[in-house]
């Protein structure tokens, strides 16, 4: 990338709010992937020019229009809750900070437009009111922006009954900025949407969103424990399929995962593996025969009346299981896993008692197809590089989709290539290749000839 006329670029932004403090360009520069051992090396360094936050679009409108005239890289970033380094600028540039664009635009029954710096949290806070909640969430969703979701999210708190963020249906509409000598908005429909979804805001800047919703449960929150890993999954899966329950959550957790969670330790006996559920209430009276079966024992439960108070089990699951058990062991790291639908689980109980400890087993059962499927993230004791990435070959030879969490390059995390759509608005939101640059190995080529 060329040299950035810096005092240049600043005096172009007047009028805008914007940040030149080092150490706070810094902290807006990183995201979560401290997670990883091999990426912080890598991204060691790696920080922004200036950070720009627009208070709306026209103001969004204005940057892109000028970092396309100074060809400056220009990285958007949400609440900085991802994991992969998706916003931590390679080339320097402007770091463009969504949050200021907050504005609930409309909640309708079944749908809702936002502005793309709405926090997850305040976006459920206000649908809920008209008996209306968002369909899935992060773990992190108490801070991450729905704009954030989107671009580097994949699903999450209620995926289980929803699928994927990605599944037809889960985004209604997409509101994209250019980055063009002149800027251009643009409105992404139905299935167009996909053109932008999770793509790492390498091909336009998301403004606006509109995503339908789904009715409002009283959650409730409980804690199942076992004293057999397989059972725990083997349950799991059971209510996953238990179509007539309404589910949220269902996460497992081998033995020792729940001695990480030190809010939870005095319901979770050392040695049992553990169940963490979201149910609606509704569906509670059919939970303990379910549990009976599956040899387990109801230790902990939380009427949805109570939610918001103390401890919020959702906030155990997905990667925060990650957070809080790094918070007691910085070694330990993590990989993402989906595995094969197959409903015996043999899969799941080869891998647990092939790697034992080493590789500790955190499932996530989301709906995939119709069919509900054993994500995972399981906790990693970290030793090399080379010895994770045998870890990582073992599970793929055995069938195991792995989204490598321990690589920026996005072919790299799995998907082997970027739909080929994506590519293709690209070439028309960013033409000169300014949106989140090195991120991709296809779009490096592209530069370098």
């Amino acid at each position: 990338m060329k040299t950035i006329n810096l005092d240049a670029l600043i005096n172009s932004l007047e009028g805008l709010e914007i940040i030149t403090d080092p150490s706070q360009i810094a902290k807006l520069s990183q995201d979560y992937h401290s997670f990883s051992p091999v990426l912080v090396p890598k991204l060691e360094g790696k920080v922004g020019d200036v950070v720009v936050r627009p208070a709306n679009e026209e103001e969004v409108l204005k940057v892109a229009a000028i970092c396309a005239k100074f060809r400056v890289p220009v990285t958007v970033r949400g609440a900085g809750t991802g994991n992969y380094g998706q916003c931590v600028p390679l080339h320097g540039g402007v770091i463009l900070d969504m949050t200021r664009l907050q504005n609930i635009l409309w909640v309708k029954p079944g749908l809702a437009r936002v502005e793309a710096g709405v926090k997850l949290a305040a976006l459920d806070k206000k649908a809920r009111d008209s008996g209306w909640e968002i369909r899935m969430a992060p773990s992190t969703y108490r801070t991450a922006t729905i704009g954030g979701f989107i671009a580097g999210g994949s699903g999450g708190i209620g995926s289980v009954q929803y699928g994927l963020l990605g599944d037809r249906g889960n985004i209604q509409a997409l509101r994209v900025v250019t980055v063009e000598d002149e800027p251009r908005v643009i409105e992404l429909r139905g299935d167009d949407v996909q053109k932008v979804n999770h793509a790492w805001g390498i091909n336009g800047i998301i403004t606006e969103v509109e995503i339908p919703l789904g009715p409002a449960y009283p959650w409730a929150e409980v804690i199942v424990t076992f004293d057999e890993f397989m059972a725990a999954a083997k349950f799991g899966q059971a209510l996953g399929y238990a179509d007539g329950m309404i589910k949220k959550s269902i996460s497992v957790f081998a033995s020792p995962i729940p001695q990480y969670f030190h809010a939870l330790q005095q319901y979770i006996p050392k040695g049992t593996h553990a169940a963490l559920l979201m149910l609606a209430e509704p569906s509670l009276e059919f939970l303990p025969e379910l549990v009976q079966q599956h040899g387990g024992k109801i230790t902990y439960q939380k009427p949805a009346e109570e939610a918001g108070k103390g401890v919020n089990l959702g906030e155990f699951t997905w990667n925060h299981t990650t957070l809080h058990a790094r918070s007691v062991d910085s070694s330990i790291t993590y990989l993402q896993s989906m595995f094969p639908a197959n409903q015996s689980l043999q899969l799941v109980e080869h891998l647990y008692e092939h790697f034992g400890d080493e590789v500790m087993m955190h499932l996530e059962f989301f709906r995939v197809n119709s069919a509900v499927v054993p994500g995972a993230l399981q906790l990693v004791r970290y030793t090399t590089e080379e010895r994770l990435n045998e870890i990582i070959h073992y599970h793929e030879q055995q069938g195991v989709f792995i989204a490598n969490p321990h690589t920026y390059i996005i072919e790299d995390g799995g998907r082997n290539v970027i739909d080929p759509k994506q590519l293709k608005f690209k070439e028309i939101a960013d033409p000169y290749g300014l949106m989140n640059p090195g991120k991709s190995k296809v779009l490096q080529l592209k530069i370098q000839n």
